[in-house]
Parts: C-alpha cells; sequence; structure tokens
C-alpha cells in the first residue's frame, strides 16, 4: 500500500513510529538550518560564527549514529535477527 511506503516503511527500518521520526527528522531540519544561517552570517563575517555550522554537523552526525545504532539492536532483539545495517545513501 502506498500509504505505507510513504509514511510507516522507512521509519519501522530504523526502529521508530511516524511520529517518533517526525519528531528527529523536525529536530535535525531546524537545527540544520540554523547552523546554514550562522554559515551565510559566517560567510558575510568571518569573524562570526567560525565552528558553528562544523559543531552542529558533527553534533547530529553522533546522533544519527547513536540512534541508528540503538535501534538496530532493538531490531535484533526483537526478531532475533540482525537488522539492516544503516545507509547513508537512503538518508540524503
Amino acid at each position: 500500500m502506498i500509504t505505507g511506503r510513504l509514511f510507516i516503511q522507512h521509519p519501522r527500518s530504523i526502529g521508530e513510529t511516524y511520529l517518533e521520526h517526525q519528531q528527529h527528522a523536525l529536530s535535525f531540519g531546524v537545527e540544520l538550518v540554523l547552523a546554514g544561517i550562522a554559515c551565510i552570517l559566517h560567510a558575510l563575517v568571518p569573524a562570526i560564527f567560525v565552528t558553528t555550522g562544523s559543531r552542529t554537523v558533527t553534533r547530529l552526525h553522533g546522533r544519527m549514529v547513536t540512534n541508528r545504532a540503538g535501534a538496530r539492536r532493538s531490531m535484533s532483539a526483537d526478531h532475533g535477527a540482525a537488522a539492516p545495517a544503516y545507509s547513508a545513501a537512503k538518508s540524503a
């Protein structure tokens, strides 16, 4: 069913409900937008927001890797089998 594919398949594949995934994706998006604005301002005035962009990307990457690893462990324990590995290509 197309509804399941659009709204449920991906969150389930990473061990989240639709609403959990929505919350995580929105928090990532807001942080990235704010970091993007800081980067634009840094481009105009190099002395400000010197490390904001790189610190944000590093922090978000850490959150994503931690969440994915936890989801894989949880899914493995729930199903008694190895969960699918995280694919960076799918998240882009």
